[in-house]
């Protein structure tokens, strides 16, 4: 019986199977080659996951792998229709990503609090930089999106003292709905994005949401680039409706040298680089090794993606395999942990 045919869109450097190896047929494609190598693989393995191949190939002719892994959290690079009615089984890499990119955030909040952006200008100005700096134990949160990385981050700000609300597609407990996202906003000094990309979040981050916030307040980005309006954020910042901002991704990466985000005052730009921590890849390479093995058992697959919805569902959820009615941020997630800070009803809770 041949060994099965694992099919690497690959980029570099490329992964390290392990103790894959000798036992899986292995082949590279890029974006030029992918569409003809398709047919014969049985499972491929997402590796570039900033690209859009997989969606322009898909709809081609021929057979289709039976299982598809992508090193990334998110999957709208991926969805095409084809892909979505087929009987495919798509993953992602949950549980890589959820602890570095919440220290990313938090990291962002205290230099917000600190006012690192404009010390280091003061300092690239050789001049003294006086300014009174904001406590951050006592603050408020909004964190948009129930899934592990939102839930992540919520754990995290909990341990600096700032109470948080954490905001989901559908309310339930310790979770808010998307119908209390507006008030909330309105009174939080830190709005936290991190929700996957769908049709229901698509631009959700525009005018009409900044217009809602605080003088005082900062929005960070911790999702996906489409679901805000870069230009509604350009033209907010500039205003002063809010006080800061911070993207890691963009609807153009990276923005061109003539984007106005650049000169936007008030707006820290960063990589996209939430997420990539030493070693980031070697533990990216272990999981989808790990879960080869459970599927070259027949064994259900973990992170296992719900196509019609675009994300992992949530299994505390009354139907994990189809939550809400389509409208609001969408959970990603398990349920949270009952043993953190303000999750069953302390000052600092992250829902209700």
């Amino acid at each position: 019986m041949p060994d099965p045919v694992l099919l690497v869109l690959d980029a570099e450097p490329s992964p390290r199977l392990g103790r894959l190896t000798g036992r899986v047929e292995v082949r590279y494609a890029d974006a030029s080659s992918l569409a003809g190598l398709l047919p014969a693989a049985d499972v491929l393995l997402v590796w570039d996951p900033v690209s859009d191949a997989v969606r322009e190939a898909w709809p081609g002719p021929g057979a289709r792998p039976r299982w598809v892994h992508t090193a990334s959290a998110g999957v709208d690079r991926l969805l095409c229709p084809e892909l979505v009615a087929s009987d495919t089984v798509l993953t992602n890499a949950r549980g890589v990503f959820e602890r570095p990119v919440a220290e990313y955030v938090t990291g962002l909040v205290l230099a917000f609090a600190t006012d690192l952006p404009g010390m280091l200008e003061s300092q690239r100005q050789r001049r003294r930089h006086d300014r009174e700096g904001q406590r951050v134990a006592g603050s408020r949160a909004v964190v948009v999106g129930a899934g592990p990385i939102g839930r992540e981050i919520t754990r995290l700000l909990h341990g600096l003292g700032v109470t948080v609300a954490l905001v989901g597609r559908t309310a339930r407990r310790t979770i808010h709905g998307v119908a209390d996202l507006d008030r909330l906003a309105a009174r939080a000094d830190w709005v936290i994005a991190a929700v996957p990309l769908t049709e229901s979040t698509r631009g959700m981050f525009d005018t009409r949401f900044f217009g809602l916030l605080q003088p005082s307040a900062r929005f960070i980005d911790a999702g996906r680039p489409a679901t805000v309006v870069e230009a509604d954020l350009v033209d907010a910042l500039n205003r002063r409706w809010l006080a800061g901002a911070a993207l890691s991704t963009f609807q153009e990466e990276p923005p061109d040298a003539g984007s106005p985000l650049w000169d936007t005052p008030g707006l820290v730009l960063t990589p996209h680089l939430g997420g990539d921590t030493a070693g980031w890849r070697d533990r990216l390479g272990e999981r989808f090794v790990a879960m080869y093995e459970r599927w070259s058992r027949g064994e259900p697959l973990p992170n296992t993606v719900d196509k019609d919805l675009g994300y992992v569902p949530s299994p505390d959820l009354p139907d994990a395999s189809g939550p809400g009615n389509g409208s609001g941020p969408p959970d990603a997630s398990g349920p949270p942990d009952a043993s953190a800070p303000g999750v069953n009803g302390s000052a600092a809770r992250p829902g209700g």
